[in-house]
């Protein structure tokens, strides 16, 4: 069985999203705690029910980049609203986001067929601003697995294998998450684990998920969270297509 260790929780959301309920402040403390080194701030888009406004992902300047510590990353859970892949924030406001994590919700976008949802991913993919691919293997919205990791393989983008999936939400993703990282693995693709915190508490607990990468002994160079240098490598990158 691989060691797996991860230095950093690439998608966490604070009050802003509208259901979240801890600070900036009380999610650093907690990654603090938990010995990690990175966090992102990944709030939902305004599509959402209840999500900030605009304004709250232009005015990033008064965003901390460090607090306790720990290097802090500015970025959207973005909804995909439409068939055609459309994304609820404006492309200007993608740009200045240092990670850009785009996703289905029932709120946003009605789980619709295996091949509409497939199609409205792929087509959101195109744009070089997403990074990564949240919660896949939602049973709410089914895809065809090895064309949207062949797509994202590509393209270039990351799959998360999303721990909440398994512990909180989204019910009976379990197997549909070890399908997706098979089918990643066998592709050459990427990953990454992340908690999908809507409270601190939750900062940082990957259990379920880095298991389920461990029993299929998912190679742990490919998992972007599990070095600060592939972090690091990863966000330069996105800095340059800006």
């Amino acid at each position: 069985m691989i060691n797996l260790n991860l230095v950093g929780d690439l998608h966490t959301h604070t009050v802003a999203s509208g259901h979240g309920y801890s600070t900036v402040m009380e999610i650093a403390k907690v990654a603090k705690r938990k010995k990690l080194e990175v966090v992102a701030i990944t709030d939902h888009s305004p599509k959402m029910p209840g999500g900030p406004s605009p304004i709250y992902f232009e005015a990033r300047g008064h965003f901390p980049r460090e607090i306790e510590g720990i290097k802090i990353c500015f970025g959207a859970e973005v909804d995909i609203v439409d068939e055609e892949g459309k994304l609820g924030l404006e492309e200007g406001i993608l740009k200045k986001l240092d990670i850009v994590i785009v996703s289905f919700h029932p709120q946003v976008f009605p789980p619709a067929s295996r091949e509409v949802n497939t199609k409205a991913l792929l087509r959101a993919l195109e744009n070089p601003l997403v990074d990564i691919i949240a919660h896949p293997g939602n049973p709410r919205y089914p895809l065809d697995y090895e064309k949207v990791v062949q797509e994202a393989v590509n393209r270039g983008k990351v799959i998360e294998i999303n721990n909440s999936s398994f512990a909180v939400s989204r019910r009976g993703s379990k197997e549909n998450c070890r399908l997706i990282a098979q089918e990643v693995k066998e592709q050459g693709g990427w990953v990454v684990v992340s908690s999908d915190a809507h409270f601190c508490e939750e900062v940082g607990e990957f259990e379920e998920a880095r298991k389920l990468l461990q029993d299929i002994d998912f190679p742990s160079c490919r998992v972007l969270n599990s070095t600060r240098d592939n972090i690091e490598r990863f966000l330069n990158k996105k800095g340059g297509k800006k």
